[in-house]
């Protein structure tokens, strides 16, 4: 039986109702991920349809992007290995399987829902500053950010994995 989009499907239990948008669009997001992926093989992960981004790449942001903005949300700094996750986004790598980026972007999500859960409503627009620069935004913006954000990059991967699976 197919399932109704996430936000048709009620609450999800612990997450505030003013963060029930946030946490629907990143549940809809790893649903769809791992439809889309089901049976991708490997070897065409780095393939780059039209010199646009390969599917690697939108699996590998999918996480890095996830990673940066909670850990903004937390008020804390981005770590070396985080910066040089961002460095390596993308970068062909035969070693890389489709399905370990797959569940690591599942378990971000989930990590991003328990945090969700613990987020107080009243400080939803508490400052926080977004990279080096430290460019303003606010724990909802960048909450919304979040969810937008990795919903766009669901959407450009399942085009790509489209183009690249019909041509190979």
């Amino acid at each position: 039986m197919i399932q109704p989009e996430y936000w048709l499907r009620g609450k999800i239990e612990n997450i505030p109702d003013i963060l029930q948008p946030v946490a629907h669009s990143l549940m809809q997001s790893k649903e769809e991920l791992r439809s889309y992926m089901k049976d991708f093989p490997d070897e065409i992960l780095w393939e780059k349809p039209a010199e646009r981004a390969s599917v690697g790449f939108h699996l590998q942001h999918l996480f890095g992007v996830l990673d940066r903005l909670l850990t903004y949300a937390k008020n804390e700094k981005l770590s070396e290995e985080q910066f040089l996750y961002f460095k390596n986004e993308g970068i062909a790598n035969s070693s890389i399987i489709s399905e370990n980026l797959v569940k690591n972007f599942e378990d971000k999500v989930m990590e991003a829902i328990a945090l969700l859960e613990k987020v107080l409503p009243s400080t939803l627009t508490e400052f926080r500053g977004v990279g080096r620069k430290q460019m303003p935004s606010t724990v909802i913006g960048i909450l919304f950010h979040a969810a937008e954000h990795t919903q766009r990059h669901i959407g450009q991967l399942l085009v790509t994995v489209s183009v690249v699976k019909a041509s190979s």
